[in-house]
């Protein structure tokens, strides 16, 4: 069970784009990476087809999973993750902040 996954709002804690805010588009979990909206924006040179005009296009670039956090749902400060299993056998993740259920 992965820690960060795609839907999750996250916080950048390191580069240039420290302290930014954004929900995760893409997880690549064999790599410990991920994709988040409007982060590490880089420029992509891009040959025109039948169906895309060319030029040059600003897109997102994967992140390393270490410099982020999840964002806490109680009161929206960095929190790191852990994990807890209910009554009903369900495995869910839990903020080590406030102890509160991170996600569904």
């Amino acid at each position: 069970m992965q820690k960060i996954r795609k839907g999750d709002t996250v916080v950048v804690l390191t580069g240039k784009d420290k302290g930014k805010q954004g929900e995760v588009v893409k997880s690549l979990p064999t790599e410990n990476r991920v994709v988040v909206k409007g982060v590490n924006m880089v420029k992509r040179h891009t040959r025109a087809t039948q169906f895309t005009q060319g030029g040059i296009i600003e897109k997102e670039a994967a992140i390393h999973v270490s410099n982020v956090a999840h964002l806490d749902p109680k009161d929206g400060k960095p929190t790191r993750v852990g994990f807890k299993v209910l009554e009903d056998g369900s495995k869910v993740r839990v903020s080590k902040r406030s102890g509160e259920v991170i996600g569904k």
